[in-house]
């Protein structure tokens, strides 16, 4: 409560009380923590390169994004993940072992006048257990109430004795969870829509639409394992719902070693701190779609399958069936349809991370000036592999053609003598997706199926060095002052196989259907020089100045000052305020990425051009496949933010605090489709027919566009046109009449310019948010003879929650809106002996809007038939409150704690906006957990 900047402090006994048993779901259940999509477990983990990395985690402070929170550990930094989270760095709370946290500190608001990049929205500090005598074991169990096994067993040891004139601390963490699949809750183990079905099933495939005369419509699977659907176009399809393959948790594994020694040596103190983890978690997205080679939907079969449909199906369908000529790997022309269809096993990844940190640090005192010193090595390495899931597109188009070979190539094509040959095999047989459960079908299938792999490492080297004591004397009291220095190197790699990556020699097609990642290799070297003063203006009034500049050999360099004042007009007030500024340097993936494959949406609401272009008409956000290019000119994001506030002790048992916060936060680095969507309208040179050249910018469109030009058109003229007219790529077309001609000429099914892939889009600093709010807290101890009652409550309001969205300049307000509840809360009753404690704490997240934007017209449609929505379209998810119980006794050598979450087993609140039927950042469908801890000191 002295500072003038609000601390938040989570203790060892915090923790234990708490009846959590993770560092993610801890973290989770701070208010500054919660709120928006920037913190994430591995609920949110997949295995595409848009998912978040595997069997990860991060704590991300005011939803300002996993890297605006700076991670410490022991007031140091530690290297971060070597997977990015899409572009942005930040580091694994999972390789942070719960059994050695002694305490966590988190500053909510800008510090990177003493901290430096990355303390945009704050820092938290995870301290770890020292100066420990003895030994002691751990032990916790948890599981659900439902039917599956979703167990998850966490041992744990501490041994703590004098080594010498020091002491020596070691410490050993063991965790191991089972998985959670959505099948296993009746509250999701249905598609929550009807009408949120993909067109793509899997085992069972649709005839492609536009496969009969006169008709534009899919054709259904009659073996499909569920009842047919009825789509928008009245089409009866075989369709897919994702939450069948979704898993609300994904496994992981844990073990985590580490010592802490210090000693004295004459004046000066040396202490050396290492750990050790490592990790291994298994992730899943849904399967593949399966698609042309070129990527683009309907792939060919040949018509020999065609012997599989029963005669009744036959009769009815397969009479009518266009049968066109189409072109396999080799080139060689054969007969067959289309189709449309999803691999059947979901695409899956397994990873292992080891991460270590060393840090030695000397320190001592000079006179009244104390100092300390200390070189540090960090590093994370992880390795992941695709193990079921994802397939070669040519192998697979290879097979559908009968020109695959039995050792897993392609068969060589003599086109003079029409011979088909393998060098190392023999010719197979043809594919045929429509036969299942045929072991010799199947193996063709298992031939065409690829394991990339992904190789990353992130390294850290540091070296500081700082002094703090008394400067002067000043009324009556001392100036303090802290003066440090820093010098900083980090390395990253994140190096997929060829078969992930996308390159302009293989038309930037990813080998593997559905899958993708990207080559980033970047390293900086950062020095910064800090001071920090302490100055006793008045007995009631104190004044802290810092500043730090700091200084990267690439892009540059930032100087960031920070002003606090407290004022205190008696004992049990302290008013206090501070302003400052702090920055993000471009993380090292934003600047060494090449050419990453990932979605980006475009917002079709923001843009009345971009609507009218290229959505058809419509509002809502679509998505395309893009590529992502690292930009080396990246300037730092910056921030400018202010706090407020004030704490209030009446009794020595009530503290009372109240701040006021706000954040303005610019330059943020990120793609703008929308932006570039829109220019392209203009600009000749960010259109492209086909793929973007290497080395250039810009949108894909079909090369059926490209052949149409903006000619007038005149239906009284035989010929339909007047002139030639000029064509997409050339400056100056009038492309509103080249869309009209477009229109007419090719009847497409939707009213919109025909965009191809594979986008090239270059991360730019184009974001912006502003966010402000209020923290309240509220603590209050009431003394009795045998024992303490404790009553706390912990509330973040947000005010507001501006930000740009995402690939448009338009501003959004995010507070109250879809995953950003505007109030979250927490409240806690505590009844605490000597020997024994029991309570409970309260988590309360507020309604927020549901995202009815975002869904297609059919799925609006069944809301509206539902009654679900109001006149507006709108709807709010509900607010949700869950209580977890926990209780603990003290023996003699031992403790016994038992805790239950979710206790009265509230179902998450149904969220339309998400296909899961939930909003997995904000609650969840794992229903009641209990837990029971044992620990033994001996």
């Amino acid at each position: 409560m002295e500072g003038s900047q609000p601390l938040i402090v989570i203790t060892a006994d915090d923790i234990k009380r708490s009846g959590l048993t993770s560092l993610s779901d801890l973290m989770n259940s701070v208010n500054q923590t919660r709120g928006g999509t920037s913190s994430f477990n591995t609920s949110q983990s997949g295995a595409t390169s848009t998912s978040t990395p595997p069997g990860q985690a991060t704590a991300s402070l005011r939803g300002m994004g996993p890297s605006s929170t700076l991670t410490l550990i022991n007031g140091r930094r530690v290297a971060a993940s070597s997977f990015a989270s899409g572009t942005e760095n930040f580091v694994d709370i999972n390789s942070i072992p719960l059994a050695a946290i002694e305490r966590i500190e988190v500053l909510a608001t800008g510090a990177s006048a003493i901290y430096g990049a990355d303390a945009v929205a704050g820092v938290i500090n995870y301290i770890l257990k020292t100066d420990y005598e003895g030994f002691e074991v751990s032990g916790n169990y948890q599981n659900s109430t439902a039917s599956e096994n979703e167990s998850q067993v966490n041992l744990q040891a501490f041994y703590g004795t004098k080594l010498g004139d020091g002491n020596l601390s070691v410490f050993a963490d063991y965790f191991d969870r089972k998985a959670v699949k959505a099948t296993s809750r009746a509250s999701a183990r249905d598609p929550i829509l009807e009408s949120g079905y993909s067109y793509l099933p899997k085992n069972t495939p649709n005839i492609y639409f536009g496969s009969l005369p006169g008709s534009v419509g899919e054709i259904g699977n009659p073996n499909c394992a569920t009842a047919l659907v009825t789509t928008e176009f009245d089409e009866d399809i075989c369709a897919y719902y994702g939450n069948e393959d979704d898993y609300l948790l994904s496994p992981l594994e844990s073990l985590s070693l580490g010592f802490m020694y210090q000693i004295d040596l004459g004046s000066v103190n040396w202490k050396t701190d290492f750990s050790y983890s490592q990790t291994e978690s298994t992730s899943f997205s849904s399967p593949a779609p399966i698609n042309r080679i070129d990527d683009s939907e309907g792939p060919f079969v040949d018509e020999s399958v065609l012997d599989s449909f029963s005669d009744a199906f036959f009769n009815l369908v397969i009479d009518d069936l266009f049968i066109e000529p189409f072109r396999s790997p080799n080139d060689r022309r054969l007969f067959g349809f289309m189709f449309d269809a999803r691999f059947s096993a979901p695409r899956t990844v397994e990873i292992e991370t080891q991460s270590m940190r060393l840090v030695s640090e000397l320190s001592g005192d000079i006179g009244s000036w104390s100092w300390n010193s200390a070189v540090i090595l960090s590093k994370s390495e992880s390795d992941q592999v695709a193990s079921e899931g994802i397939y070669n597109r040519y192998k697979y188009h290879a097979a559908l053609a009968g020109e695959l070979c039995s050792n897993g190539d392609i068969a060589s094509y003599d086109s003079n003598n029409e011979i088909l040959s393998c060098g190392g095999g023999n010719l197979l047989g043809i594919y045929n997706p429509f036969l299942q459960g045929d072991p010799t079908n199947d193996s063709l299938l298992a031939l065409t199926q690829e394991q990339p792999t992904r190789n990353g490492e992130s390294t850290l080297y540091a070296w500081d060095v700082n002094f703090s004591g008394e400067l002067m004397q000043f009324n009556d009291d001392y100036i303090r002052a802290a003066f440090g220095a820093e010098v900083r190197r980090e390395e990253i790699n994140d190096i997929p196989s060829e078969n992930a990556q996308a390159r302009l020699e293989n038309n930037y097609l990813v080998d593997a259907f559905g899958f993708g990642s990207s080559l980033s290799q970047a390293d900086r070297t950062q020095y910064g020089v800090y001071a920090e003063f302490f100055v006793p203006l008045h007995e009631q009034v104190e004044l802290s100045l810092a500043g730090r500049f700091d200084d990267y050999n690439d892009f540059g360099s930032s100087f960031n000052p920070k002003v606090g004042l407290t004022y205190r007009p008696t004992d049990s007030i302290v008013l206090r305020g501070s302003w400052s500024t702090a920055f993000r340097a471009p993380s090292l993936t934003q600047a060494g990425v090449k050419l990453r494959t990932t979605r980006a949406s475009f917002d079709c609401s923001a843009n009345q051009q971009v609507a009218e272009f290229f959505c058809d008409g419509d509002g809502g956000l679509r998505g395309n496949n893009v590529l992502e290019l690292g930009n080396p000119d990246l300037r730092a994001e910056e921030s400018e933010s202010i706090s407020l506030g004030f704490a209030y002790s009446p009794t020595k048992n009530t503290d009372i605090t109240v701040d006021y916060w706000a954040f303005d936060h610019e330059n943020l680095v990120d793609t703008n489709m929308t932006g570039v969507l829109a220019a392209s309208l203009t600009n000749a040179s960010l259109r492209h027919c086909g793929l973007v050249p290497d080395g250039q910018v810009g949108i894909s469109f079909e090369q059926a566009l490209c052949d149409i030009t903006d000619a007038t058109f005149d239906p009284s003229n035989p010929d339909g046109f007047v002139n030639d007219g000029l064509g997409l790529l050339d400056q100056g077309v009038n492309m509103q009449q080249l869309f009209d001609n477009y229109l007419r000429i090719e009847n497409p099914r939707f009213d919109e310019l025909p965009l191809f892939r594979d986008h090239v889009l270059l991360l730019d600093n184009t974001g912006k948010q502003k966010v402000s709010g209020i923290d309240v807290s509220l603590f209050h101890l009431v003394d009795f003879d045998n024992g303490e009652l404790e009553l706390g409550f912990d509330a973040t309001h947000y005010l507001s929650y501006e930000r740009n969205i995402r690939g448009s300049d338009e501003i959004e307000e995010l507070a109250g809106a879809w995953q950003y509840p505007r109030n979250v809360a927490t409240a806690k009753v505590f009844w605490v002996q000597e020997d024994w404690f029991a309570g409970i704490n309260v988590f309360f997240t507020d309604a927020y809007q549901d995202d009815i934007e975002g869904l297609r017209g059919r799925q609006i449609d069944e809301l509206v038939a539902l009654g679900a929505i109001d006149e507006n379209e709108m709807r709010d998810v509900a607010s949700w409150t869950t209580v977890t119980l926990s209780a603990g006794y003290y023996f003699e050598n031992a403790e016994v704690r038992f805790a239950i979450d979710n206790l009265f087993d509230k179902d998450a609140p149904t969220a339309y906006g998400s296909a899961r039927g939930f909003d997995s950042f904000n609650h969840d469908q794992f229903g009641t957990r209990y837990n029971v801890s044992l620990n033994y000191k001996f």
